[in-house]
């Protein structure tokens, strides 16, 4: 049996089998994570070290400065699956945004304002201030539960000083009327090595397994999405060991977590680059229900790295790593050092066509 594929509408993705008249339509939206690089406002908050991100900071962080960046991080998230969808993703997690307000203003740019996005965020204990966030379309997702939840993690040195770092979110709520459930993490960084920093995204891999398994202890059917930067690879053992993520979706028993970008670091892809390597921190993870290949709910089509040329540097010694907005005490005019990550879901709607 024959199957010819293509794409007949922004939102759907239309399989005809040939020698018959049933034509299987999808479809399809986009649910992406997105770094955004220190999206800080111009104010100076006295509770937190954000002081370089000021006017009269080091970094001399103007309103023309954020403006610029606010437009293009609001470009980026506007483009991310609306070749395929027509759309912006509707569920949009995000990291390193300082607080409500640089959300606010984001989703009031004119790529995003018209998509109606809605806003979950928690201030989190980080030092910098830093927080992950969800933006969600109001019109596909209504989130019903969702909450922030802290890691405590202590100084290599003194057991009894904390670090401050990011909370993990969670949120549970309705996709086109299906229950489903999102994780946004921005694990702590490799500050000091990757091996001397292990045991704290260790620890951020065990919250996030403790979340998992408590959504699955209400259902182990439940479709969960884990996405954000984990400061780790897919083959690192807070991800392998700790989440057990799996490499292939088709041997999957019930409640196992799939991890799509796991192929595409060993091919060598990556979402940031450093001394000349690529690592793959920023990932989506799923879990089994969203992997079956019955299309009548929400599915897993496939999952990508948004890398468009323009994300990307075009000459000297950076050539092709991620086009930074900020490098060498001074914004570039560039966005991210991270690339987006995002994957497909489709869900199947049936119609019949006659053939010709």
């Amino acid at each position: 049996m024959n199957v010819l594929y293509r794409i007949t509408m922004p939102y759907f993705l239309s399989v005809f089998t040939l020698f018959s008249q049933e034509t299987k339509t999808y479809k399809v939206i986009t649910v992406a994570f997105y770094n955004l690089e220190n999206l800080f406002d111009t104010e100076n908050d006295p509770i937190t070290f954000d002081d370089d991100r000021t006017p009269d900071g080091k970094d001399h962080w103007t309103e023309e400065i954020y403006t610029a960046k606010l437009k293009n991080m609001a470009k980026v998230i506007s483009e991310i699956g609306e070749d395929v969808t027509g759309t912006s993703p509707i569920l949009m997690g995000v990291c390193e945004i300082e607080n409500r307000g640089v959300l606010e203003d984001l989703i009031n740019q004119e790529p995003l304002m018209t998509k109606n996005y809605g806003i979950i965020h928690f201030d989190s204990p980080d030092r910098r201030g830093i927080d992950v966030a969800l933006l969600y379309q109001k019109k596909v997702f209504t989130p019903s539960q969702y909450n922030n939840y802290e890691l405590k993690i202590y100084d290599d040195n003194d057991a009894s000083k904390r670090v401050f770092t990011r909370d993990q979110l969670l949120v549970s709520g309705y996709l086109d009327g299906e229950k489903i459930h999102i994780i946004i993490n921005h694990w702590p960084s490799r500050r000091g090595g990757e091996a001397r920093s292990r045991h704290k995204r260790i620890k951020a891999a065990r919250l996030n397994r403790r979340l998992v398994d408590s959504v699955f202890s209400e259902d182990p059917y439940a479709k969960i999405i884990i996405m954000g930067d984990l400061n780790d690879d897919p083959t690192s053992p807070s991800v392998k060991d700790v989440l057990k993520t799996r490499n292939q979706k088709n041997d999957l028993e019930l409640m196992q977590l799939y991890n799509p970008m796991e192929q595409m670091h060993k091919k060598g892809l990556g979402t940031l680059a450093w001394r000349d390597a690529w690592n793959l921190f920023d990932q989506m993870i799923i879990s089994t229900e969203l992997t079956k290949k019955d299309y009548f709910s929400y599915r897993f089509y496939k999952a990508g790295i948004f890398n468009k040329p323009y994300l990307a540097n075009l000459r000297g010694k950076y050539k092709g790593y991620p086009y930074r907005s900020f490098a060498d005490g001074a914004f570039t005019g560039g966005y991210s050092d991270h690339f987006p990550v995002y994957i497909y879901l489709i869900k199947e709607t049936t119609e019949k066509k006659q053939l010709r």
